[in-house]
């Protein structure tokens, strides 16, 4: 399958995920979710979906079970919406590049006040 099909269907997916997670799912212990990322397999069997959540450590892990609970209604929602011929299994992870990202800035500042200092 074309790279550029699974790419589009991944941007439509993370589109319509962001939809659905923010107005269709009332489950209390989802918090305030952002879908940062979709990878598609090239045959869309499976679709992992990377996620960031505003909270704590309990807050995510609730927001992970609470996703990981509506993911047939979620899977049924994204199928209802975008015409593929099966919808793929998807799987919810959380995206770590932003921790990451804060991370390397919060060193880089600190080796900046360091050799300011001296």
């Amino acid at each position: 399958m074309s790279e550029l099909r699974v790419n589009r269907i991944a941007e439509q997916m993370k589109k319509e995920l962001g939809d659905i997670i923010g107005k269709k799912i009332k489950d209390p212990r989802i918090g305030f979710v952002t879908v940062t990322d979709v990878k598609v397999t090239g045959d869309l069997q499976q679709a992992k979906i990377f996620i960031s959540v505003l909270g704590d450590e309990d807050q995510k892990h609730d927001t992970l079970a609470g996703l990981a609970k509506a993911k047939g209604f979620i899977r049924s929602e994204i199928g209802k919406r975008i015409r593929l011929r099966k919808t793929p299994e998807i799987t919810f992870e959380f995206d770590e590049t932003i921790e990451y990202g804060n991370r390397i800035e919060r060193i880089l500042s600190e080796l900046n006040e360091d050799s300011n200092g001296q």
